[in-house]
C-alpha cells in the first residue's frame, strides 16, 4: 500500500464506523458455541418430542376410524337383527299388523337417530307417537323383548309394564312371557291380578291392620294343592 495515496479521511471515517459498530455488539459472549451446542441438542430433543407427539396423534386417529368402522358393522348388524326380531313380536302382541324401526338420514350411520313405525291390525302405518297409550306400551315392550331375545339373559326385572295395558294387552303379554321362561325367569313388579295369575311365587305386602304393613309369599303349587 502507498501510504501517500490513502485517503485518510474516509479511513478514519471508516474506522470510527466499525469502532461503532463492534460497540453495539456489546461484549463478546465467549460461552456463546456451548450454548448455541445446548440449545441444539434441546432443539433436537423438541423435535424428536413432537414427532413422537404427531405419531401418536396420528396412530389415535387411525385408532378411531378402525373403531368407528367396527361400530357402524356392528350397529348394522344388531339393528337388522332387532327389527326382524321387532316386527315378530309385535305381530305376536298385536296378533297381526307390523312394525319396523327406520333409520333417519344422515351421512354417518352413528349419527342416524331411529324411528319406529307400527301398524297394528286394522289401522294404517304410522308413527309411534301417534298411537294409543296402550298401543305405545305394548309395542315398547315388543322393542325390549326384540333386544332381549338376541342375546336372552337367565333373569329379567320388568317394573310396571304392564300399567299403562287393558285387560285384553295383558292377556298378550302373559303369553309372551310364559313363551319366554323356558330360557329366562321373570320378576314382575305389577298391581294387574291377571298378571299376577301367570307367576309361580307371589310377593306382596298387605294390612291386616291398620298402619301396619306385612309382607306375604304365595306359592302358587302349594295354595293349589291346599285347594283341591
Amino acid at each position: 500500500m502507498d501510504p501517500e495515496s490513502l485517503d485518510r479521511q474516509a479511513m478514519s471515517s471508516e474506522s470510527s464506523s466499525l469502532k461503532q459498530r463492534i460497540n453495539a455488539m456489546g461484549y463478546v459472549n465467549l460461552g456463546a458455541p456451548e450454548e448455541y451446542e445446548a440449545l441444539m441438542e434441546r432443539t433436537g430433543f423438541l423435535s424428536n418430542q413432537s414427532e413422537d407427539l404427531q405419531q401418536a396423534v396420528d396412530d389415535l386417529k387411525q385408532t378411531i376410524r378402525d373403531i368407528n368402522n367396527e361400530s357402524r358393522k356392528r350397529f348394522r348388524e344388531m339393528f337388522d337383527q332387532v327389527n326382524l326380531r321387532f316386527n315378530k313380536v309385535f305381530t305376536t302382541l298385536f296378533e297381526g299388523g307390523e312394525a319396523r324401526m327406520v333409520l333417519t338420514e344422515s351421512e354417518d350411520l352413528l349419527d342416524a337417530g331411529i324411528d319406529i313405525v307400527a301398524q297394528p291390525p286394522g289401522k294404517k302405518l304410522q308413527n309411534l307417537n301417534l298411537l294409543s297409550g296402550g298401543e305405545k306400551a305394548l309395542t315398547a315392550i315388543s322393542l325390549i323383548f326384540a333386544i332381549f331375545l338376541i342375546k336372552p339373559s337367565p333373569f329379567c326385572l320388568l317394573d310396571e309394564v304392564d300399567a299403562p295395558l287393558d285387560d285384553v294387552n295383558v292377556v298378550r303379554f302373559t303369553k309372551l312371557i310364559k313363551s319366554l321362561t323356558e330360557n329366562s325367569q321373570f320378576i314382575v313388579i305389577t298391581h294387574n291380578k291377571k298378571t299376577m295369575e301367570i307367576g309361580h311365587l307371589l310377593y306382596g305386602v298387605t294390612m291386616e291392620n291398620p298402619g301396619i304393613s306385612k309382607t306375604v309369599s304365595v306359592q302358587f303349587q302349594d295354595a293349589e294343592r291346599m285347594i283341591a
